[in-house]
């Protein structure tokens, strides 16, 4: 899976970067959490910062396009993001087991 990147446009009120991506795959339309964990790995951020708020891969094409929100942290994104873009994305899991495991 290729990544690459469309547009990137900061909203510093937000805390967030809006990022406009193409993906490149061989297979099937890839899975949300793989495309967050790609496109984390691509913008050097950690997974539970990144939210993929939608994927659209045309019939037959081996391209997706999408459009993701890259928060400066996980907290910034569960104050912003709505609860079902959280459960979507399982942030809510990982800043509960990075809190857990910070005591």
């Amino acid at each position: 899976m290729e990544i690459e990147i469309l547009s990137e446009e900061g909203n510093p009120l937000l805390h967030r970067d809006e990022v406009q991506f193409e993906i490149t795959h061989d297979e099937a339309t890839p899975s949300r959490l793989s495309v967050r964990d790609s496109l984390a790995a691509t913008l050097d951020k950690n997974s539970d910062e990144v939210v993929v708020r939608s994927l659209d891969t045309k019939f037959g094409m081996r391209k997706t396009v999408g459009y993701a929100k890259v928060y400066e942290s996980p907290d910034a994104a569960i104050d912003v993001e709505q609860s079902h873009m959280l459960e979507r994305n399982k942030i809510e899991a990982d800043a509960a087991e990075e809190a857990e495991a910070e005591e």
